[in-house]
């Protein structure tokens, strides 16, 4: 199974700052975890030119397609970029990662998350989606959607209604299996009409963690799975330390957690997501796919940031080899 992503394409920079001053200056909260305006972006690419900057691929879509690529499956990304050099760094880190990169391009600075990190060690981020959102349903075509067998769309996309519907609707017209993940319990909250009219329609395959599986359902985790589960033929609920649930067809699963205490979480739902649609795409069964998501989410909860370290992978697949034999 080949799978083709479709998300927000964000790079990840990472500025220490010797002083809050630039906090206060550019408008955010100390703390905070914000949407940033194109104006308050200027201001941090200003800046960014006189420190040193540390740069990584972001967007939790383009997360779970690299890390698919990187454990050894077929996958592709669509997102939307600008023309600057984020741009050419972002379309470089998919390929490095094996995976296909469909970049449409257009005029503009590409969409960021800019982490500070204050002298007393404190995050502040603020994220500009940039031309992210704006993919036009015309942009996605039947040429690339037929070189696949699943997409895997980004909940945060659903603030694109039309986009959403009519990728939904063309890839199940060509045969393409659709899973989706709710992304976060705002969007969730903001979007369910739409959502509850999708989800049992076109959703093969849903990704939620348990705060947005309740936002959706109404009811906790051990619950929603059930109700979900009703609407898609395969349900996953993530729970964080306590692992995952997974319903199909009436049949129900536990899968225990891996790792140790985290160390940041950011990332975890997203290699969760890659191994578990790469254990689908290599004929696994839910349970051995559920593993290897766990797994996955259990390196990266090791490190700070969404990346698993390049040095682990090759332990990684003698684990996912042993998980599959």
């Amino acid at each position: 199974m080949k799978i083709l992503g479709l998300g927000n394409a964000l790079v990840d920079v990472l500025s220490k700052l010797e002083s809050d001053d630039l906090l206060a200056d550019i408008g955010i909260q100390k703390g905070a975890m914000d949407m940033i305006s194109k104006e308050q972006m200027v201001a941090i690419r200003k800046y960014q030119q006189g420190v040193e900057t540390t740069k990584t691929p972001g967007g939790a879509n383009c997360n779970t397609m690299r890390a698919i690529s990187l454990l050894g499956g077929e996958s592709g990304f669509i997102g939307k970029v600008g023309d600057d050099s984020l741009a050419d760094f972002y379309e470089e880190a998919i390929r490095s990662a094996g995976a296909a990169a469909y970049l449409i391009k257009t005029t503009g600075m590409s969409g960021s998350c800019t982490v500070f990190i204050s002298p007393d060690g404190e995050r502040t981020m603020g994220t500009y989606l940039g031309p992210g959102p704006t993919i036009l349903p015309d942009e996605i075509t039947d040429e690339l959607l037929k070189q696949y067998d699943c997409i895997h769309i980004e909940g945060y996309l659903i603030v694109n209604d039309t986009l959403v519907r009519e990728t939904i609707k063309k890839a199940k017209r060509l045969g393409l299996k659709v899973a989706l993940d709710l992304a976060n319990y705002n969007i969730v909250n903001a979007y369910k009409g739409l959502l509850e009219e999708l989800i049992p329609q076109y959703v093969d395959i849903l990704f939620a963690n348990a705060s947005e599986a309740e936002a959706f359902t109404g009811l906790p985790a051990q619950e929603a799975v059930k109700a979900l589960e009703q609407q898609v033929d395969i349900a996953l609920v993530t729970l964080g330390k306590e692992g995952s649930l997974i319903g199909s067809q009436g049949h129900f699963y536990h899968v225990p957690a891996e790792g140790g205490k985290p160390v940041d979480t950011t990332g975890a739902g997203d290699n969760f997501a890659a191994g578990f649609l790469y254990g689908l795409s290599v004929g696994a069964t839910l349970e051995q796919s559920a593993r290897i998501g766990s797994m996955l989410a259990g390196y990266v909860i090791d490190v700070v940031g969404p990346q698993i370290p390049a040095d682990k992978w090759e332990q990684i697949k003698l684990k996912v080899k042993a998980i599959l034999s």
